[in-house]
């Protein structure tokens, strides 16, 4: 289930002829395909408050959303109106669902989002809609109609409704029933509309993130303005007399502008801002800290039996090289400089969920401090169980 055969996936193709350019239909390309999850745990963590969730029925050409928590009672008042559960960031609480992530690997780990998982009873589907990332949607459980449409923008007519975000106009190009382990791609823009054929049917939707220049613009300027000082302002020193004073002259409009820009085009901030951005945890309500700091000796020991490190599937990480052999690693929305020994775990902790050091391996004190402040934080965890 954690694997794709290479013999019917090859990530070079998909990535030459398909990403962000057509959807594909991938048949069952897992080496051992098994449900990850049951649906009476999803329903489990869609009555948790801290789990982001929701629930779309559809009776009668209304369609109508409900935001989670839901009650344990919500689901027995349900009847055979057509309904689909949602729920979000799955992937953060259950390991089994996280790993569904790993043979998408190839595509750089800050643009991955999340796993989304439905379940819907017969008929169920959120409507005709389009997404603007991109999608891998595995049936887990149960079959699913698939119907695509056109490649939407915002100029796409969207149906009335407070909540949902539904296509006013949809016509099907393609069309296929998914079974357990069959994969769908669906670009950017495409619309897609998946129906429940039979009940017990459950997707999981692997979600990449697609910052927008306005998200991008808007960030990188808040971060900017707590470091600006308030003296520092225009100047125009050599101010010459000017025909007509209600003239912006093309000199003013320059000088303005390169002030502006000046901050703005700093690449190494903004590069420290981006990955302390796209690593930001999902939810920083919850804590993932574990009760007790972990004791240096004790860490040294774990490692020198071979004790496997994992990490968080809540959190994220990725670096920037940096000259030499340093880096910035960052975790969870926190940028921590590395070099030499732990510079090289810091790489290793971003390549790989499951991390085993060398058996016998002494880490230097530099990268020793840097693993056991990551266990502290909990972005990491000895595998005792491995």
């Amino acid at each position: 289930m954690t694997a794709t055969d290479p013999a019917r996936f090859d990530a070079a193709t998909f990535l030459r002829d398909y990403w962000q350019k057509q959807p594909l239909l991938i048949r069952n390309p897992w080496r051992e395909w098994t449900n990850p999850l049951e649906p009476d745990e999803l329903a489990g963590l869609a009555c948790d408050p801290e789990v982001e969730s929701r629930l779309v029925t559809h009776s009668q050409g209304e369609w109508q959303l409900e935001h989670g928590p839901l009650s344990e009672s919500r689901f027995g008042q349900l009847d055979a109106t057509p309904w689909t559960l949602l729920v979000q960031a799955v992937d953060h609480h259950v390991p089994q669902v996280a790993a569904l992530i790993e043979p998408f690997r190839f595509i750089p780990s800050w643009r991955i989002d999340d796993v989304m998982v439905s379940y819907a009873a017969d008929g169920g589907g959120v409507g005709p809609h389009f997404d603007q990332y991109d999608v891998f949607l595995v049936q887990g459980l149960g079959r699913r109609r698939w119907r695509l449409g056109a490649t939407c923008d915002h100029r796409a007519p969207l149906l009335p409704h407070p909540d949902l975000r539904l296509l006013a106009q949809f016509e099907t190009v393609a069309e296929w029933v998914l079974e357990p382990g069959d994969i769908l791609y669906v670009p950017p823009g495409v619309a897609h509309d998946g129906v429940a054929v039979g009940d017990d049917c459950m997707t999981y939707s692997v979600g990449f993130r697609a910052p927008s220049r306005a998200d991008l613009i808007a960030g990188w300027s808040d971060s900017l303005l707590g470091g600006i000082e308030e003296d520092d302002r225009y100047t125009d020193p050599d101010l010459m007399p000017q025909d007509n004073p209600g003239e912006i002259t093309a000199a003013a409009l320059d000088r303005l502008q390169a002030m502006m820009l000046e901050r703005m085009a700093d690449r190494t901030g903004f590069a420290r801002w981006f990955g302390q951005h796209s690593t930001a945890p999902r939810n920083p309500q919850i804590d993932w800290r574990p009760e007790a700091a972990i004791d240096h000796a004790d860490l040294r020991q774990a490692l020198a039996d071979g004790t496997a490190l994992v990490r968080n599937p809540a959190s994220r990480f990725s670096f920037i090289r940096q000259d030499g052999d340093a880096l910035q690693l960052f975790v969870d929305g926190r940028c921590i400089p590395c070099s030499g020994e732990a510079a090289a775990l810091a790489a290793r902790l971003c390549a790989s969920e499951h991390v085993t050091l060398e058996p016998g391996i002494a880490l230097p004190l530099p990268a020793l401090e840097l693993l056991a402040a990551l266990i502290d934080e909990g972005a990491v965890a000895l595998d005792v169980e491995d």
